[in-house]
């Protein structure tokens, strides 16, 4: 392991300015707080913004980020211990949110209850230390849910049918499948917005998390392979490739029968997904949307629009003049003030336009599990 001379020397090196370096050292408890560290955090280049307009800054992107932490954190704490992150990680600017649903998973497998509490310890790290890094402009955790949005999207991969629950804390393999919708998404996620940063210490830090991220997605994939849940795991990648654009990017964790543990492009390179596309998967919506999907309300911060380049086939994504939070459309699909009503219905027309057919449910596969 580096020890704390070489991380500070390597921090001093990257960072831009004092405050990048302040900044960071901090959020890597490099440093103590004090009375400078304090007016730090709230000052300099790190600021919320309130709209999508003007050029994107590196604390919109950051930002950004942070809401995706948000969720997975709040999901594998839950499915961990029962209980989601603690009051001094949950607050800041922009409009704070509850979470609907969660709860312990009775694990069988002692191997996957220690994957989730590693992978619970690393996305609470996240949370805190982006949220250390923004300092005064970190946005604050938004409503997440964790109920409605998993029903439809299992029952828009074709997992379920129409009117039953998917509950991804019920048991081993759900909850690997859960997790499956989520890891893959937040390592494009972060690839996809290396491009937007410019500042180098801001850039290093989310290629460290895109790093950890990456080992996530790989021992997910790997378990779910092992596990012998391939088919139904391929179908929720068919149904995030559905939601993203027109490109055929997501792939499962088989191809043509063999393991594709790292989805990768034909040089190996981990594809991305712009921050309106990973919205378009989280919001479970191919259209533009503001809200809707696992952030019933949208996410906090300027970054907050899906894209538009999923265009849904006749037949698909109905627009409304805005559900109510926390309710749902017949499709099963979770909406918000603003959002795209989204059936499970209107997403499986939207995959058939892809020409991408798997088999059918595995028989290790998703249980269905009535609340």
């Amino acid at each position: 392991m580096f020890d704390r001379k070489f991380i500070t020397a390597a921090i001093s090196r990257s960072a831009e300015n004092p405050l990048d370096r302040r900044r960071f050292l901090r959020a890597a408890g490099l440093t103590g707080l004090g009375v400078a560290g304090a007016s730090v955090l709230g000052a300099g280049t790190a600021s919320a913004q309130d709209d999508d307009s003007g050029p994107i800054s590196d604390a919109a992107v950051l930002n950004f980020a942070l809401n995706l932490e948000y969720l997975e954190a709040e999901f594998y704490s839950r499915a961990l211990t029962g209980e989601g992150l603690p009051d001094d990680l949950i607050g800041g600017t922009g409009r704070p949110g509850s979470v609907t649903g969660g709860k312990k998973v009775p694990f069988q497998d002692d191997a996957i209850r220690q994957y989730a509490t590693e992978i619970t310890d690393d996305e609470k790290n996240h949370v805190r230390f982006l949220r250390t890094a923004l300092g005064d402009a970190a946005v604050a955790r938004p409503t997440i849910d964790l109920q409605a949005s998993f029903n439809a999207a299992a029952a828009a991969a074709g997992l379920i049918a129409q009117g039953e629950t998917f509950d991804p804390f019920a048991n081993d393999e759900n909850f690997l499948l859960g997790a499956f919708i989520f890891e893959d998404v937040g390592v494009t996620a972060y690839k996809g917005a290396a491009p937007l940063i410019s500042n180098k210490t801001y850039l290093a830090a989310a290629a460290g998390i895109l790093a950890v991220e990456s080992y996530h997605a790989a021992n997910i994939r790997t378990t779910i392979l092992a596990k012998g849940l391939a088919d139904s795991a391929n179908k929720i990648s068919d149904a995030r490739d559905s939601l993203d654009g027109s490109d055929d990017l997501d792939e499962g964790v088989t191809v043509g029968g063999d393991s594709n543990i790292v989805p990768t492009d034909d040089n190996s390179l981990v594809f991305g997904r712009t921050p309106g596309q990973v919205l378009n998967i989280v919001y479970l919506t191919p259209t533009a949307a503001t809200s809707g999907g696992f952030f019933p309300d949208g996410v906090n911060g300027a970054l907050k629009s899906s894209g538009s380049g999923a265009v849904a086939p006749s037949g698909g994504a109905e627009t409304g003049a805005g559900g109510t939070a926390g309710g749902t459309d017949a499709g099963g699909l979770l909406t918000g003030a603003g959002g795209v009503l989204l059936g499970g219905a209107g997403v499986a027309a939207a995959m058939a336009v892809r020409n991408r057919t798997t088999g059918g449910v595995d028989a290790a596969g998703p249980r269905s599990t009535g609340e």
